[in-house]
């Protein structure tokens, strides 16, 4: 197994978070470095992975930003960042994902949300994506979850 811990997030972390989120191609609106825990390696402290809990206007909270470097993807990184950063956070907790992400977090306890559920803040994030989506004949919809 490997061999990790999490601990908040510093500004001088701030770098590689935003270069891990670029690489993976996840949303990088609204990162700010206070909000993230990160995963380090133990023998090396090397950064390796991060996530946080990002609040919007409208009050929700969403689970965002799970990225793992690569080589240390499949090793539970993402899975132990996800249990912390729930912890943390309030009830209900949101996050969006990929459709083939879906069973992945249903493992956690998210359930997708139907439209008629969604709060204002992700109903806008879900027309929007489905408008690209429609433009770009894309193959995954957008799902937005939710952690009663």
């Amino acid at each position: 197994m490997a061999d990790f811990y999490l601990t908040p997030a510093v500004e001088a972390d701030f770098s590689a978070i935003k270069h891990l989120i670029f690489e993976t191609g996840i949303n990088p609106m609204s990162l700010k470095w206070e909000r993230f825990y990160i995963a380090k390696s133990s023998d090396d402290n090397q950064f390796i992975g991060c996530g946080q809990l990002k609040p919007h206007s409208d009050g929700t909270v969403e689970l965002a930003s799970i990225a793992t470097v690569k080589e240390w993807r499949s090793k539970g990184v993402a899975s132990a960042m996800i249990q912390k950063l729930m912890e943390m956070g309030p009830r209900p907790l949101y996050l969006t994902c990929v459709s083939t992400m879906g069973p992945f977090y249903e493992k956690f306890g998210f359930r997708t949300l139907e439209q008629t559920e969604l709060p204002k803040y992700f109903r806008r994030l879900s027309n929007v994506a489905n408008f690209v989506n429609a433009l770009h004949v894309m193959n995954h919809k957008l799902l937005v979850m939710r952690l009663d």
